[in-house]
């Protein structure tokens, strides 16, 4: 026992542990609605074991409304964001893929662009596209001087300088010396067998001025000297063009917090859905089933099936009376009323069940157990429910008409001593004589197949109550709501009159059935 709370424990803290790295973690920056995001998701998962342990005990009812539309909440969070898992992992490779071409992008333009070109990268005696100008500067005794953004000039001696991007000046002599202005930025100046000096420079060597930003000095037969590394301007991209930050963290950022968005909109308006459907009326589900052993004089017989009422710490007289006017309604022959009814004491809800005593029926109204009353002291609900006019079936049969009308206990009245008996109820009975099994489980009709059962009416699922919750309901039942066959035995399950635990139903709406049978 102690082992099976330690689970469900440890899977409450595992689910909200998944919602805060999800809703919290991932699409907040870190701060103080960062740090109130972990400290409510806490709070949250300490919420759903005091709400199941508070409304059990009746020591914290209160606690029953937010408890259990959390839990309803939390549920559709979980499922909407498992299945945003697999499109959020493609848009996440997807991004990492673009992050990837972009710094592939921004190292082909650091390498690859096309750069003024030295004078070791020109063949010899190239034709020379020359603009000239009066000499500007200092020490340009003779030459030229370009007044052109990237133009190059190349000396009649077979070499060639090139001026850096768009803001250099080159000054070129055939045997002489080249200055460049220390006022001038990414500036090259080149000689061919003399003296090249950047900003001031002036026999055999080639500085860079320290004031110069992106700037390369180069002389064929003298030294070169470059200056300290780049910060603005260099011969091969404009930096502007550079991004400055690690590309996709923003993309990333954006998604998450389009999941959150995404995930608690949607969620939050299918649980609100799912109270709004669950607080309101049961809904009428009419069927006609033919039984091949049913007298012609019982043809039309109509059965009203309701189960799983649950009065509880969140349903009142009210929902009763309503069930009531609703079965009132259809003017049944028989009335079913399969288990489940009651979520506590009959000295809590005795008065939330009191309107069972004005069912009408022409031929009675019955009960058969389910597994929540051995949660809510069965003995005295037996004896509440016969003095409210219900007759409990406990493991018997009546004979109605030429019909037979059996009932079981519920299957998990086995742990405490009151186990279903189809021997009993079924066992000696006229096999020519058409019989109606009433038990509260579906499950149930794979025990009553050997005793030849024409028609089983069950409750217990409630149809799933919380799409895709019906999903993992069919792995324990064979058939979750509407009618099937278990083993031979057509079985018609009803989705319930109320609800258990989160007062919400989605894709599964109250019912009570009607059915009719009908005559070969």
């Amino acid at each position: 026992m102690f082992g099976f709370v330690g689970l469900i424990f440890l899977v409450i803290g595992l689910i909200h542990l998944y919602l805060w790295k999800r809703l919290i973690h991932d699409p907040l920056r870190r701060g103080a609605l960062h740090r109130l995001g972990g400290i409510a998701a806490v709070l949250l998962a300490l919420l759903i074991p005091a709400t199941l342990i508070g409304t059990r005990t009746g020591y914290a009812k209160w606690l029953a409304w937010p408890g259990y539309v959390w839990l309803a909440l939390m549920f559709y969070l979980l499922v909407i964001l498992g299945a945003l898992e697999i499109p959020r992992l493609l848009a996440a490779l997807w991004i990492r893929a673009r992050a990837e071409q972009t710094s592939a992008a921004a190292a082909e333009l650091e390498v690859g662009t096309p750069t003024p070109r030295s004078a070791a990268d020109v063949e010899v005696g190239t034709p020379t596209r020359v603009v000239s100008a009066p000499t500007a500067g200092v020490g340009a005794p003779t030459g030229k001087v370009s007044t052109q953004a990237e133009t190059t000039t190349e000396a009649a001696h077979g070499t060639a300088t090139a001026n850096p991007p768009h803001t250099g000046t080159t000054t070129g002599a055939h045997n002489g010396t080249a200055t460049a202005s220390p006022a001038s930025t990414g500036t090259a100046a080149e000689a061919h067998n003399g003296t090249t000096t950047a900003a001031g420079a002036h026999n055999g060597t080639t500085t860079a001025s320290p004031a110069s930003t992106g700037t390369t000095a180069e002389a064929r037969d003298g030294t070169t000297t470059a200056n300290p590394p780049r910060t603005s301007t260099t011969a091969q991209a404009d930096e502007s063009n550079t991004p400055t930050n690690p590309p996709g963290i923003d993309r990333r950022l954006l998604l998450a917090r389009g999941a959150a968005i995404f995930a608690g909109l949607t969620a939050a308006g299918i649980t609100g859905y799912g109270v709004k459907t669950a607080t309101g009326g049961p809904r009428l589900d009419r069927v006609q089933l033919p039984l091949a052993k049913l007298p012609p004089a019982m043809d039309g017989t109509r059965l009203a099936v309701v189960s799983d009422i649950h009065l509880g710490p969140l349903t009142g007289v009210a929902h009763t009376q309503r069930i009531v006017d609703l079965i009132n309604s259809v003017d049944a022959d028989i009335v079913c009323v399969v288990g489940d009814l009651v979520d506590g004491s009959v000295a809590e809800l005795g008065k939330s069940a009191a309107p069972l005593a004005g069912i009408k029926s022409r031929r009675g109204a019955y009960f058969v157990t389910g597994n929540h009353e051995y949660y809510s002291g069965f003995q005295e609900w037996v004896v509440e429910v016969e003095r409210l006019g219900v007759r409990p079936l406990r493991n018997e049969r009546l004979e109605i008409d030429g019909l037979d009308l059996a009932g079981v206990n519920d299957l998990g009245g086995a742990d405490v001593g009151d186990a279903p008996d189809f021997e009993r109820a079924l066992g000696d009975r006229d096999p020519a004589r058409p019989v109606v099994l009433m038990a509260h489980q579906p499950v149930a009709a794979r025990e009553a197949a050997p005793y030849g059962v024409d028609l089983q009416v069950s409750g217990h699922t409630h149809g799933g109550q919380m799409v895709p919750f019906n999903l993992l309901v069919r792995l324990q039942q064979p058939v979750v709501s509407g009618f099937g066959e278990v083993d031979g035995v057509p079985v018609y399950v009803t989705n319930g009159a109320g609800f258990w635990g989160p007062p919400v139903r989605v894709g599964a709406p109250p019912q009570v059935s009607v059915i009719d049978l009908r005559a070969p």
